[in-house]
């Protein structure tokens, strides 16, 4: 598909790239572009505007809120030149600042869309499990004190796998149509002082992992007794569950697209190789 797509493209000088980025959250107020606040959209669509002199619009797969981080990022855009794909990756790192970099690109169909054509998308969430704060993983990881249990976590975990109404779950100002969600798969590991929680589903509402893993703390530190995750989930209020989750230990790590367009489904984990 590849070859006929840059064909094409190279015929009528229209070409259509989806790149993969990768971005340290911690002093950008978000993806998306907001009045006077720095949003990595902002960051990124001025490095392609400065590469390609004129100005290109962006669709992301996933709009992360202020403070969270991305490894597997994946956005769209549609412009009127032809370039390599390795030209995408060097030439727009060139404009890019250090906490923001393109990891790869790859010429897709006309009518890609990253948002719209992904499949599902992969979240990881990474708690600093250790008496006394981490200077070293501030900004990069939640912090619980109290001694956790990532086996009772996963276990409790397990009621979220498949299609529910995530209402429990939901931000108050979420625009979602509906609060039907499908997870796909849901792991709470240990590794040493870490606590990495992954989750994959076809979408996501407005800060449903953040509050998933808020409520997953309760039950890690005994604050809530086993069986209460599943009356949280079937009481379909946000007042059931906990508060909202730091945002720093939060990453996209991965979005699924049809096989065919031959897009990489996942970024590095930020702290390990996981399987």
């Amino acid at each position: 598909m590849s070859q006929t797509v840059s064909f094409a493209t190279a015929q009528n000088n229209f070409c259509a790239v989806a790149l993969g980025v990768e971005y340290n959250g911690l002093r950008y107020c978000g993806w998306q572009t907001q009045p006077d606040q720095p949003t990595v959209q902002d960051a990124l669509e001025l490095a392609l505007k400065k590469f390609i002199t004129k100005p290109v619009a962006t669709i992301c797969a996933g709009r992360t809120d202020a403070g969270v981080h991305g490894t597997g990022q994946v956005v769209s855009i549609a412009v009127d030149c032809v370039r390599s794909e390795s030209s995408w990756v060097r030439g727009v790192n060139t404009f890019l600042p250090e906490d923001i970099a393109v990891r790869w690109a790859k010429v897709v169909p006309e009518d890609f869309s990253a948002r719209f054509d992904a499949l599902s998308r992969t979240y990881e969430y990474w708690i600093c499990n250790d008496r006394v704060r981490s200077p070293v993983m501030a900004g990069r990881t939640g912090w619980v004190w109290r001694p956790c249990d990532e086996k009772i976590m996963h276990k409790e975990a397990q009621c979220l796998v498949g299609e529910h109404d995530f209402s429990s779950f939901r931000a108050s100002e979420c625009q979602a149509a509906t609060p039907v969600r499908t997870i796909h798969s849901l792991r709470v590991r240990r590794f040493g002082r870490l606590i990495g929680i992954e989750i994959k589903a076809n979408a996501f509402l407005q800060h449903m992992v953040r509050n998933i893993v808020g409520s997953l703390v309760y039950v890690g530190i005994g604050r809530e007794k086993p069986g209460w995750l599943k009356n949280v989930l079937e009481a379909r209020e946000r007042a059931a569950a906990a508060p909202t989750f730091d945002p720093n230990g939060l990453y996209l790590v991965g979005v699924e697209y049809p096989a065919e367009l031959g897009l990489p489904a996942r970024g590095a984990s930020p702290f390990f190789a996981i399987d």
